[in-house]
């Protein structure tokens, strides 16, 4: 009776949703164009579509780099929190994140329920150019992308209803404070000083420091425990990933200027000086162990190149960022070594990428800020602000230890409501068969 009734639940809670949605009065969208800036609003709408594409992009990213049998489990789970987060920032998302703040901790939920009001509301205080439901828009993009990202370091071991229920819970618990916390303009850390343009911090920390959890709670994989050396599955899938998502950061990091100006240019720019700087530095560092310069060196470093630049693409200049994409992936690099020394199994270095790539990049923004670049951001260190360095490292004292740690009890309350954790028979056959009753293949042209 209890395994029919978990079952049931998943479509009960969308039913309920869906039945209450009728009820929620229709309004017209920014019906007053006159306030708006057309060229704003069509950037935005494509930048919002290029980062949307990063989750397919995510998906190519990591289900390469897993074993055979994986694959499709692997993809299947960045994908599907398109429908998840959606679903749930339309309901109370977009209110918990730039609701009407309570105490500059988290928005009342109550602000725009089921997105009441969003449309006839007026602009966001921070994009006066834009509908407020094209910026709810763009967030919801960065918000379905960030439990994706943790998927990397959980693959091969957890149960898909338990992924979802984590999903859930994260976006509540997790993404929703600290993006209110960094990008509402009374959240704390906006407050306190902290600057993240476009989510070193409510992105890449916390699915990394998510990540980092979530392998120390779903424990090793039995080939990670026995030393096996399993190939990738298809690294032309990781090089096809690399190239959406680096693509679709321009939208990420452009788009998170808010309109088209030269802010938007000027990140473009940064964006992609920091992926090609960071995957020659990975790509060369390996080289200088004694490793051939691979494809997924190259592809890996690019990525962490991208996480690095993401906190400080409107606010460093462009030379700069060539040092910030070098040496984010050196220090990625060894944290992903110093992980094959120890018994963590983050399969696919979720932490080291996403983790501590961001963390690199919002202690180095508060190095090379400049007003030169942004007049409304801070002077980093270089430029004479010292305290605003200081202020970025009091951020991360906040937002790590709670990232991992509410990440950490988000994880053990899911194993408490559902096993989390695969059998190991389930494992053995892999998560492709077991969990979807799917298969991964691929087929060889002959001539």
């Amino acid at each position: 009776m209890e395994n029919s009734f978990k079952r049931y639940l998943p479509f009960i809670v969308l039913l309920l949703i869906a039945v209450a949605s009728i009820f929620i009065p229709a309004v017209p969208d920014f019906a007053d164009t006159s306030k708006y800036n057309g060229a704003d609003i069509a950037w935005i709408i494509v930048a919002s579509a290029l980062v949307f594409l990063m989750t397919p992009g995510l998906a190519f990213f990591y289900g390469g780099m897993v074993t055979r049998k994986n694959v499709l489990s692997t993809m299947i789970k960045s994908v599907v929190a398109a429908g998840v987060v959606t679903v749930l920032w339309i309901v109370v998302g977009y209110s918990l994140c730039f609701g009407d703040s309570i105490g500059g901790f988290i928005g009342d939920p109550r602000t725009h329920l089921f997105f009441k009001g969003v449309n006839s509301s007026g602009p966001w205080d921070l994009a006066p150019t834009i509908p407020r439901s094209l910026f709810a828009v763009f967030q919801l993009m960065f918000a379905i992308i960030t439990p994706g990202l943790v998927v990397g370091a959980i693959a091969e071991r957890i149960r898909f209803t338990s992924y979802i229920l984590f999903t859930v819970l994260f976006s509540l618990l997790v993404y929703a404070p600290l993006a209110h916390w960094s990008w509402h303009p009374k959240g704390f850390l906006a407050v306190m000083g902290v600057w993240d343009f476009a989510g070193g911090t409510v992105v890449h920390i916390s699915a990394g420091c998510a990540a980092l959890a979530g392998a120390i709670v779903l424990k090793r994989r039995k080939a990670h425990i026995d030393g096996l050396a399993i190939p990738p599955a298809n690294i032309p899938y990781v090089l096809i990933g690399t190239g959406l998502l680096w693509f679709g950061w321009f939208g990420f990091n452009a788009g998170s200027a808010l309109g088209a100006n030269s802010l938007a240019v000027s990140a473009f720019l940064t964006t992609n000086t920091a992926a090609g700087a960071a995957g020659l530095s990975w790509m060369f560092f390996d080289v200088l162990r004694g490793k051939k310069p691979s494809v997924l060196g190259f592809c890996i470093g690019a990525v962490v190149g991208l996480v690095a630049i993401t906190p400080g693409a409107g606010f460093v200049a462009i030379p700069q960022s060539i040092f910030i994409g070098f040496i984010a992936a050196i220090v990625s690099n060894l944290v992903a070594h110093w992980k094959t020394t120890t018994s963590l199994d983050d399969m696919l270095d979720v932490f080291p990428c996403h983790g501590v790539g961001g963390i690199v990049g919002m202690i180095l923004t508060g190095v090379f800020a400049t007003k030169t670049v942004n007049a409304a951001g801070p002077n980093g260190a270089l430029y004479g602000d010292v305290g605003f360095l200081i202020t970025q490292l009091k951020g991360l004292a906040v937002v790590v230890p709670f990232s991992f740690i509410m990440s950490f009890l988000i994880f053990k309350l899911v194993n408490i409501i559902e096993p989390i954790r695969v059998t190991t028979e389930e494992e053995e056959l892999g998560l492709d068969a077991s969990q979807h009753d799917e298969r991964y293949t691929s087929q060889r042209l002959t001539v």
